[in-house]
């Protein structure tokens, strides 16, 4: 669910682009949104520190540093971040999205990718465009054609009966109760609970649980909290225990996330 923002953001183009292809990037304060608005290019959603969420009018997609949001033209959304984040975006002209993705979703980002974006972040390109800006802002629109769509990292359900559980859990991701005790907390059965999970996450609430977890552990490492107390915060009784889960889910530790997005809002 997206807080109540403190900050409210102004889209940087309106009518049309100034280019077929164009690479932005900034700081976004805690609690800050992009009001609901839409426009007729497509539009490439990246975090290099942070979480950003996207809420459309059906579906509401967040993504840690590991994936990004694709946005076709004319589609109608929000953008906001709970915490400090530094986002970039890519806004690709309609006549070049047809081999895109037709559908708003979660896109996963390979290393060629996260560097590219790194290098145009360190080195925005200037309007007129240089050639070789040009070229790369192609390349890069050449990659998202290729990369693995992965949906919403941490989907959300309307039902009554699963949405009551992940709020629950979202209220506080360190909640320990097994998926028979949560089920009658929402006055339902275990395997009814089970079948919805499935229905609509796409997934088992033990693994939506972790996920939950990492993007809370991602906020807290930004925020300077101890790998330590993170852990005892979100139910581990270990650090090391929650390093491995953090690290089978994001393909690195707390304290290597931690020191990449340092070094990406430098």
């Amino acid at each position: 669910m997206l807080t109540k923002a403190k900050h409210f953001l102004t889209a940087p183009f309106t009518g049309a682009l100034p280019a077929k292809i164009c690479f932005r990037s900034a700081e976004m304060p805690a609690e800050a949104t992009y009001p609901w608005h839409s426009h007729s290019w497509g539009e490439f959603v990246y975090s290099f520190s942070g979480v950003i969420e996207v809420k459309l009018a059906d579906c509401h997609y967040l993504a840690p540093p590991q994936y990004g949001i694709w946005l076709p033209p004319n589609v109608e959304h929000v953008g906001q971040n709970r915490y400090e984040a530094h986002h970039s975006s890519l806004y690709v002209s309609g006549e070049l999205c047809g081999s895109l993705p037709a559908q708003a979703c979660a896109l996963a980002v390979t290393p060629l990718v996260r560097a590219m974006l790194e290098h145009l972040r360190r080195h925005p390109p200037a309007l007129p465009q240089a050639e070789s800006d040009e070229r790369l802002l192609r390349v890069l629109v050449d990659q998202l054609v290729g990369a693995r769509r992965v949906g919403s990292y941490l989907p959300a359900s309307d039902d009554p009966v699963l949405g009551k559980v992940l709020e629950m859990l979202e209220a506080d991701p360190g909640d320990g109760r097994a998926l028979s005790e949560l089920a009658h907390a929402a006055n339902t059965t275990e395997r009814t609970l089970m079948r919805r999970c499935q229905r609509d996450l796409g997934m088992t609430l033990a693994e939506w649980r972790q996920r939950l977890r990492v993007v809370t552990a991602m906020s807290l490492l930004e925020q300077g909290r101890t790998v330590e107390g993170i852990a005892l915060d979100l139910g581990y009784a270990s650090s090391s225990a929650f390093i491995t889960m953090f690290r089978r889910l994001t393909g690195e530790t707390p304290d290597e996330y931690r020191k990449r997005g340092g070094q990406a809002t430098a």
